[in-house]
């Protein structure tokens, strides 16, 4: 959305008001840059944590169901996404906030680990501070330049106010959560204390391949699922970036762009999904900065990996060894090199 909006300030249509409607928020833990720095002190090469989560309260732990960094070059013409899975088993670092002294988990643990705040209460925004960490720490980005929360329900709310988002769906899908109707599906009372890895019944919804125009519910179902995909998670880290592209290239279209109460709608809509850092600078300095990348300047990378099995059980994911040269051309700012030589990083399916 920071991305689409660029070319929205250009027409002077996204307006100071839209970024006090974004929460802002600590989120990478450094002190907050000088408040009067200018626009223009944003220069790539850049990265840019995003993370989503699932609605929850503040006496539920966090996980982070979606991490994903976009890597701006230097040129700041074109952006690469890249998602981290959600059961990569890493090395959490120490975290004195919390007292969590360190250990080897899955990495959507460590925005948990890190949410602690004390009396059964959790933090979300504290939480990204370890996750930041962590991600940092496995890819050897020294520190993030903006960061973002997105709760998936917000996800929901943008795709509504856009009217659907029109997507190309690359394989066959079933959802694990909802009938074809969008209720969902019934649970087995067995399964009532969540023992049951599969826990539901009844007819589900399918999403087709080919080009389709989704209700919100329909898009938000779609890129949740990983359950009966053939790579998993990495299945479904590919719909998530794919879904991001989707809504870009939609939120600069002649029906949103052209329509200033469908535009209202969705900034409005974008302002309650997020939660932002963008160090020392609003979402509107972010936009201007990046006015020049439009969804086909949108490189989606995928990360080869496999599951870790250890006597028939599932532990967890593991990346393979060529993702070090890739997290390295991401600190060098030579992505373009890497993905010329590595071809088979570009992931390409319904782009």
């Amino acid at each position: 959305m920071v991305v689409a909006g660029g070319a929205l300030v250009t027409q002077q249509v996204l307006v100071s008001r839209y970024a006090g409607s974004i929460e802002t928020q600590n989120l990478l833990g450094a002190p907050a840059a000088n408040a009067n720095t200018k626009v223009s002190d944003i220069k790539g090469p850049l990265n840019i944590l995003l993370v989503g989560i699932d609605p929850r309260t503040d006496e539920q732990t966090p996980l982070s169901d979606s991490i994903i960094v976009a890597h701006i070059p230097k040129d700041m013409k074109q952006a690469y996404l890249f998602s981290i899975p959600r059961d990569l088993v890493v090395d959490i670092p120490a975290f004195e906030k919390t007292g969590f002294k360190g250990g080897r988990s899955k990495i959507n643990a460590a925005m948990g680990y890190g949410s602690a705040v004390g009396n059964g209460k959790h933090d979300v925004v504290q939480g990204f501070d370890l996750l930041a960490k962590t991600v940092g720490q496995l890819t050897g980005i020294p520190e993030f330049d903006a960061g973002a929360i997105i709760n998936f329900n917000g996800f929901k709310a943008i795709v509504e106010a856009m009217g659907g988002v029109t997507m190309t769906i690359d394989q066959n899908v079933k959802s694990e959560h909802l009938q074809p109707n969008g209720k969902p599906r019934p649970r087995l009372a067995r399964c009532a204390d969540n023992s049951c890895s599969h826990p539901y019944y009844g007819p589900q919804a399918e999403y087709k391949i080919g080009t389709k125009h989704l209700q919100a519910w329909q898009a938000l179902d779609y890129v949740r699922q990983r359950y009966g995909l053939p790579r998993g998670d990495y299945d479904r880290q590919r719909h998530q970036q794919q879904f991001i592209k989707a809504m870009a290239k939609q939120a600069l279209g002649k029906d949103v762009v052209t329509n200033p109460a469908k535009l209202d709608r969705v900034l409005k809509a974008a302002g309650k999904a997020l939660i932002f850092d963008g160090g020392g600078h609003n979402v509107v300095d972010w936009a201007f900065s990046m006015k020049n990348i439009r969804s086909d300047d949108m490189t989606l990378i995928k990360l080869p990996g496999e599951s870790i099995m250890v006597n028939g059980n599932y532990r967890g994911e593991e990346l393979d060894a060529s993702a070090k040269d890739f997290f390295t051309a991401v600190r060098q700012d030579t992505v373009q090199d890497f993905v010329f030589r590595n071809p088979e990083y570009i992931n390409n399916n319904g782009a």
